[in-house]
């Protein structure tokens, strides 16, 4: 096998959405980095069960909906 092809694997500290930090192995940034996440278990509704609301900050699901109001949706 070759030397010196594999990047660094180190520990990163990751903070979640709810504020909390917690240190994971990772080949992304330099050691003790902070890589701080939009989305987690804790509010993606994947993880959640689905109770998350959308948040429609741009009016773009309001307006889908208003454009196709009258197919049933």
């Amino acid at each position: 096998m070759r030397k010196d092809i594999h990047p660094d694997y180190h520990l990163i500290n990751v903070k979640l959405t709810d504020g909390t930090v917690v240190q994971m192995k990772s080949t992304w940034g330099a050691a003790d980095d902070q890589l701080s996440l939009d989305v987690d278990p804790s509010s993606h509704p994947a993880w959640t069960g689905g109770t998350s609301r959308l948040l429609d900050t741009g009016g773009r699901v309001s307006r889908f909906k208003k454009k196709y109001e009258g197919l049933g949706f």
